[in-house]
């Protein structure tokens, strides 16, 4: 939820960050409202104050076996434009609340201005593979070895999902398995694993909704969405909760299969797993103070990158450009791998650092342990990470010239000792 209280005070600085995300959004009507529910309001009070007093006086003159009917009667006049008062909060606030809404987050100051061509390549993680043959593309790899079926999963699905078999779903499974150990064994994470269904308020807290609501997979029946990812269930654990301060930071991971139509996609990367409306990720989550936030920002990085390092598959970061983040986020890192058979660099992570701005969506605060005033926590969280691309890039660096794909040291224990998948 966009503080309004920043919009009042800090109107130019609002205005430059909304024109850095691109949002064209005119605030006038958003502070037009805001004032004339401060102005109902300020009469509220003075008439419930005079309401307050009248009740005094009237119990005063009954005490005193004098006639309060004249009083009686003028805190009716006051009650009765109370009451017509009251319903106009209510609707000002509903109505300044769905504006609030649908306000993209802020950019922070160390985020690049600009579209996609701005985005900042910060670091890379070893380099691509060359082989003394041509790579095949996972497509052609999956396919010669029988480990994923594209066209039954058409058969049964439709375009966009997947059938993984022998072999490719014990990979699949391996992966997210090794992750999940990961972060929770060497990070510190706590592991859950969270509803796939989620409720109206729950995308709304986190931000998919009102904005994105047609990327979603929706129940035709009941008002329950298929999570686009863990972070939606996660970040609700503590919507409308208060933390101690001495509890934070909290860390959570899940694995989860995660549903996105990808509305406007259509035609884009129709086979393969670049492009995909179900798959699997493991998320990572973080609620912290706001004075730590862009530290664990960098961790959390860090934690999503030791994956690659493990499985020795070649990546790069990127810092993202205005223009080219989430509603929600304030800053965010990609982190893409290197898939050698398609000669692409595929996003199989983002990183982002939201602020308080699902915090405030969510209703999610922490207690100071002095002063004992409530604020606002910062919320986190990045994918630990994403499949299928994840295992798109694997299988296109692990490949061999006689078509057989290697395993990585790390992820033989989760294959049962297998080295190399073959063709049966």
């Amino acid at each position: 939820m966009f503080d309004i209280k920043l919009i009042r005070e800090e109107l130019e600085t609002v205005k430059k960050g909304l024109a850095a995300k691109g949002a064209k959004i005119i605030l006038d009507d958003v502070l037009q409202k805001d004032k004339k529910r401060r102005d109902v309001l300020t009469e509220l009070d003075q008439l419930r104050n005079e309401k307050n007093l009248a009740n005094e006086t009237i119990s005063l003159f009954i005490k005193e076996k004098k006639d309060p009917k004249e009083q009686i009667a003028a805190m009716k006049v006051v009650s009765l434009r109370i009451a017509e008062l009251e319903p106009q909060v209510k609707d000002l606030e509903a109505e300044i609340n769905s504006c609030l809404l649908g306000i993209p987050n802020l950019p922070h100051p160390s985020v690049p201005i600009g579209g996609p061509e701005s985005n900042r390549e910060v670091r890379c993680w070893g380099d691509p593979k060359h082989f003394d043959f041509k790579p095949k593309t996972h497509i052609e790899i999956a396919e010669d070895l029988d480990i994923i079926d594209f066209k039954r999963a058409t058969k049964i699905s439709g375009s966009h999902f997947i059938l993984f078999k022998k072999a490719g779903a014990r990979l699949e499974r391996a992966l997210y398995n090794f992750m999940l150990d990961i972060h929770t064994a060497e990070h510190g994470y706590t592991e859950v694993f969270p509803p796939v269904l989620v409720n109206r308020q729950s995308m709304t807290g986190t931000g998919q909704l009102p904005k994105m609501e047609e990327d979603m997979y929706k129940l035709k029946d009941d008002d329950l969405f298929l999570i686009p990812t863990a972070e939606v269930p996660v970040t609700n654990i503590h919507r409308d909760e208060i933390f101690n301060e001495d509890e934070l930071p909290v860390y959570y991971a899940a694995y989860s299969p995660c549903f996105r139509r990808e509305a406007g996609s259509y035609g884009k990367d129709t086979r393969g797993l670049v492009r995909v409306h179900q798959f699997d990720k493991v998320e990572l989550v973080k609620f912290v103070k706001p004075e730590t936030s862009y530290e664990e920002h960098e961790k959390l990085v860090a934690n999503a990158e030791r994956i690659f390092q493990l499985l020795g598959l070649p990546y790069r970061v990127v810092l993202l450009a205005s223009g080219d983040m989430s509603f929600a986020a304030a800053k965010c890192y990609d982190i893409e791998a290197y898939a050698a058979g398609m000669e692409r660099w595929l996003e199989v992570s983002s990183c982002s650092n939201f602020e308080d701005f699902q915090a405030r969506r969510a209703n999610i605060r922490f207690k100071g342990k002095e002063t004992k005033k409530t604020a606002f926590v910062h919320t986190l969280n990045g994918s630990g990470v994403a499949l299928a691309r994840t295992l798109a890039a694997l299988i296109e660096n692990y490949q061999n010239e006689d078509g057989s794909v290697m395993i990585p040291l790390v992820l033989q224990p989760y294959m049962g000792g297998l080295k190399r998948i073959t063709r049966d």
